[in-house]
């Protein structure tokens, strides 16, 4: 593998402007010629987003696999029409998305950057998709239809490999009510984010937690975002994922201002239980965190607790994230059954010492008192110790490029067979986002 990666990975040098030179023509060609073009083109934009990945997860135990290890190149290119004129409008966007294996081999394949075959564990050499989504606007009320994306509590589009994760299905987003921001939808495939076609959801079931098998037809949901004051927001969310389960989601966000700096609490909790005919099994389960932060100029201090209840583990869509106290954690979730978590965070801006753009964190999260029913193991321990270093450019001909780097170590005590290995993971990222008009 070679030493360097570069934002650009293996582009051809006229991919960027065949894109500038293509797009609006591509924009205007996916637009109903009996609709007005004004404000639909008028009001577009494009952007071409490149991803550079490498991702090495080291594992540190007797498994027969010792490594899972791949780089690869993501190009994903966003068109977004305005809508046509009036106080129903309508419009398209397009987007398309290319994966490019820059190294790999079926040993270390499996990191979800690429795709593999079950065959021979072997990654293609690229993959891609086209994704197309029509959208209509009334006052502040949108809707969405084709392949969309979620960003809620239940259902997180997982951002932490190669290409966004999407979802197939309608959305409707409301923000006619002041300070309440409204969601509905109805969801019948996943686009996962190694995947280039749609398939039918499933419940995530590491540690063999439910019937990972098992499939749903589909998934709908509604709830919303209401903000009684700037410093004061509750989040209410049910979801039902038929036959499989339905949950419900209540939050609640606070800042206070005290001394010099800013006092959150974020309180979060998903009540969970079986829907139908259950075909993923029981479900039965509370997952109830509180998180508090103390912000001080650059600093930033947060310590949680995560208390899991029930008889099972938190279910959630798999290929997503569920956005409880654990969510961002790079090797496990922390959402098995009975399981207690404690975490704490440092986090640090340097644009408090003049450097914008750089940031860093430190994160300690470990959950105890764990039952693995399936492996016939309780009172079990997991723990992860995660870093993290990012930098943005501010200014130049390079601005917006950006670099993360991210490393963790993550250790358990579970029975030979788990899903969650102990390992040491790297991940190495690099964006940058060019737009075309």
């Amino acid at each position: 593998m070679p030493d360097t990666f570069s934002p650009l990975g293996r582009a051809r040098p006229s991919l960027y402007r065949h894109a500038r030179r293509t797009a609006p023509l591509l924009l205007l060609g996916l637009c109903s010629s009996g609709l007005q073009a004004e404000g639909l083109l008028e009001d577009s934009h494009g952007t071409l987003n490149l991803r550079n990945y490498y991702l090495d997860r080291d594992y540190k135990d007797d498994g027969a696999k010792r490594a899972a290890r791949e780089w690869a190149q993501a190009f994903i290119l966003n068109l977004e029409s305005g809508y046509t004129p009036g106080k129903l409008g309508f419009g398209l966007d397009a987007r398309a998305l290319v994966g490019v294996k820059l190294d790999s081999s079926p040993d270390r394949s499996g990191t979800e950057l690429l795709p593999v075959s079950a065959s021979d564990r072997r990654a293609p050499d690229d993959y891609s998709r086209l994704a197309l989504t029509g959208k209509m606007r009334f006052n502040q009320t949108t809707v969405k239809t084709g392949d969309v994306s979620i960003f809620l509590p239940f259902a997180f589009a997982s951002p932490s490999r190669l290409l966004p994760q999407t979802f197939r299905g309608t959305t409707l987003t409301s923000k006619d009510i002041d300070g309440l921001t409204f969601n509905a939808g109805y969801i019948d495939r996943i686009n996962k984010r190694n995947s280039t076609s749609y398939e039918s959801m499933t419940i995530a079931s590491p540690n063999g937690r439910f019937n990972g098998a098992a499939t749903t037809s589909h998934m709908s949901y509604l709830g919303g975002d209401y903000q009684f004051t700037k410093d004061l927001g509750i989040r209410v969310y049910h979801t039902e994922v038929d036959d499989l389960y339905r949950q419900s989601t209540l939050a609640l966000l606070h800042n206070l201002p005290l001394g010099d700096g800013v006092l959150t609490s974020d309180l979060r909790s998903f009540f969970s239980e079986e829907a139908g005919s259950a075909k993923a099994g029981k479900v039965d389960n509370v997952n109830a965190s509180a998180l508090f932060a103390y912000r001080l100029g650059g600093h930033k201090v947060s310590l949680g607790y995560m208390h899991s209840s029930g008889d099972t583990a938190t279910p959630y869509v798999s290929g997503t994230e569920l956005m409880g106290m654990s969510e961002l954690t790079m090797a496990s979730d922390f959402l098995n059954a009975k399981e207690h978590t404690w975490q704490a965070i440092y986090d640090y801006d340097f644009a408090a010492v003049g450097v914008p753009g750089l940031k860093s964190r430190l994160r300690y999260v470990r959950g105890d008192n764990i039952e693995l029913a399936s492996l016939n193991a309780d009172d079990r321990k997991e723990r992860e110790f995660q870093m993290e270093l990012g930098y943005v450019i501010q200014s130049g001909p390079l601005k917006q490029l950006g670099f993360v780097v991210r490393k963790a170590i993550y250790r358990n005590d579970f029975p030979t067979g788990a899903a969650f290995r102990d390992e040491n993971q790297t991940r190495f990222l690099a964006t940058y986002s060019l737009p075309l008009w």
